[in-house]
């Protein structure tokens, strides 16, 4: 069985696709969910080997959410959508395949037997990503959108993934690792990845260690293997 799961912010339209995929006999659903930030969290948790994606969503389209998922754990990509398929056909070179609303049960076997080659052959999934201009962040029963030039650092630990700003925390499912790739924040500690715009002061101390101090007054710290790094983006 193919692990699969469901993105789409109608629920409808999610059970409806699950229906549609048990009734193949190969594909096994997972999970399913309705925003981006639950997407980020079921697959780094549930590594699904494809996901079936809707494009429109609020807060978060399809295309901005998997910017935010790291190559080690990226599935094939089936988006479904309701976008005509002229405009999709552009799309078909850098995901494995594309539905149409409603899905008809022939284009999707079309689609099942693409991902099983895809399998059978081990061909990675393949997704031009984009530069991560805004950060999803829950708060409270709501997603907010942090932009860069908010985020003064980012750090994570047994609690999970956190955004500082200069008044506030908050969490989010971007891992570290894509966050370090696709963004211009630098990694200043196994940690930490630092906007360099926040720093005020880099405070050295001895055996090649510091702390870097923000605009806001924070404190976080830099070990000797990023330190070199963060002195040559400030030219010093």
């Amino acid at each position: 069985m193919i692990r699969a799961l469901i993105i789409d912010d109608e629920l409808h339209a999610r059970e409806e696709m699950e229906a549609l995929l048990a009734e193949t006999g190969i594909i096994e659903t997972v999970g399913s969910c309705g925003n981006a930030i639950d997407a980020l969290k079921l697959i780094n948790r549930l590594n699904p080997e494809v996901i079936f994606l809707d494009i429109q969503m609020p807060v978060l389209n399809g295309f901005e959410m998997l910017n935010m998922v790291h190559p080690d754990i990226m599935p094939q990509v089936v988006f479904v959508t309701a976008y005509d398929q002229y405009s999709l056909k552009a799309f078909e070179e850098k995901t494995l395949d594309y539905l149409l609303k409603p899905v008809d049960s022939d284009r999707l076997a079309k689609t099942i037997a693409k991902l099983q080659q895809t399998i059978v052959e081990q061909r990675p999934p393949k997704y031009e990503a984009e530069e991560i201009v805004r950060i999803p962040c829950l708060l409270g029963n709501r997603i907010k959108l942090i932009g860069m030039p908010e985020v003064e650092y980012i750090t994570t630990g047994p609690a999970g993934v956190h955004v500082v700003t200069e008044d506030q925390e908050y969490f989010t499912e971007v891992t570290l690792k894509a966050l370090e790739e696709r963004s211009p924040l630098l990694r200043c500690h196994k940690q930490y990845l630092i906007n360099i715009d926040s720093i005020c002061e880099i405070i050295l101390h001895e055996g090649g260690l510091a702390k870097i101090q923000t605009h806001s007054g924070k404190i976080i710290p830099v070990s000797r293997r990023y330190l070199k790094v963060i002195k040559r983006k400030l030219f010093l």
